[in-house]
């Protein structure tokens, strides 16, 4: 099975790519790798990709010329998309055009409304699944109707971009005007309450209108957390395989409320992100409409996605679509480092 992996200077599509290799036995896997980025490191890891492409941007007007080239150059069977601009305009470029290859994705309409944290906020606000909220021009901000609906400390991040781009918690109207200072780069920001507990994760695989799989976990620490002013750099260094079917509960209901404000079929594989508040009640901070970069540490645990959505997209007659919310072996932690695979193992297990 030859598969097309995009973005492959980011650890999670070499962590997916790892996860097939070596915890799944479906197929015999070859692995076309493509980036934008000619410093990618993924470019160059030949023990995981076939062969690799340097590729023009997504917005770039001769993306698709090159991809679809090297769809048929490798007789693709498959793509796995991951940076979200690209998910973006392969789910809008569908409304169009016939893909050149099979691929898992979520309408264009609904992949619009999660990319966008603030609108994402904004639908989901009357079902009480999501912190209280506000978004933040930095050209023009309102400070006095921020702090009459959040007071502070709130936590303020950008309403777009990964890896907790512009992320930190603001204690005064000093801190937060300084902040906006220094991440000059930002358009908008989104202001939400500060959420105390557990940072929670929740995955979930929709195929053709139908939840098939679902699984959940927590973030504890994070890779490199002292470069980022936050703590959050958005790849995690520690953290725990949960059962938990409250998260889990929680996941679905927001992300299914989204679907059908925007009207689409429940299609496609997202990662919910939650927090919990200081009652203990998971909120909705935002939902990625792609893997995040602990799915291998899933995978070792059982819960293994990428292999899910290669055997739906094959057509596997024994794949068994029968709901399961995954259950994991009590007390299951996961270690995790920037060039090295993941550890699975017992918490009571940690060096004392």
């Amino acid at each position: 099975m030859n598969i097309l992996i995009t973005g492959v200077g980011g650890p999670t599509p070499r962590s997916i790519v790892r996860t097939l290799k070596e915890l799944s036995n479906y197929s015999d896997y070859t692995f076309i790798g493509t980036d934008i980025n000619p410093l990618a490191y993924g470019l160059y890891q030949k023990d995981l990709f076939e062969h690799s492409y340097l590729i023009p941007r997504c917005s770039e007007d001769n993306y698709w010329d090159e991809i679809t080239k090297i769809i048929e150059k490798h007789a693709i069977d498959l793509a796995i998309v991951q940076p979200e601009l690209e998910v973006l305009e392969w789910s809008k470029r569908a409304k169009t055009h016939e893909l050149p290859c099979k691929v898992i994705l979520p309408d264009h309409a609904l992949v619009k409304a999660l990319v966008d944290k603030a609108t994402m906020t904004e639908y989901l606000e009357p079902f009480g699944v999501v912190p209280a909220s506000v978004r933040v021009d930095p050209e023009n901000i309102d400070f006095k109707a921020i702090e009459d609906k959040l007071h502070y400390p709130f936590w303020i991040r950008s309403t777009s971009g990964s890896s907790g781009l512009g992320s930190l918690k603001v204690d005064s109207e000093l801190s937060l005007k300084n902040w906006m200072l220094i991440i000059p780069g930002v358009a908008e920001f989104l202001a939400s309450q500060f959420l105390p507990g557990r940072n929670l994760a929740c995955k979930l695989l929709y195929y053709k209108g139908k939840l098939v799989r679902a699984a959940v976990g927590e973030r504890v620490n994070y890779i490199m957390a002292k470069v980022a002013p936050s703590g959050i750099t958005g790849n995690t260094s520690f953290g725990r395989l949960l059962n938990d079917k409250s998260v889990y509960e929680v996941s679905r209901k927001a992300i299914e409320e989204v679907m059908d404000k925007t009207n689409v079929e429940k299609h496609g594989f997202f990662t919910v992100d939650l927090k919990e508040n200081i009652h203990g009640a998971p909120k909705v901070t935002e939902i990625n409409v792609r893997m995040v970069a602990f799915n291998g540490c899933f995978a070792q645990g059982g819960a293994n996605f990428a292999e899910d959505m290669v055997r739906l997209l094959d057509n596997d007659e024994s794949f068994d679509t029968t709901f399961k919310l995954h259950e994991f072996e009590e007390d299951l932690i996961f270690i995790r480092d920037v060039d090295g695979l993941p550890i699975i193992m017992n918490e009571k297990d940690l060096l004392k």
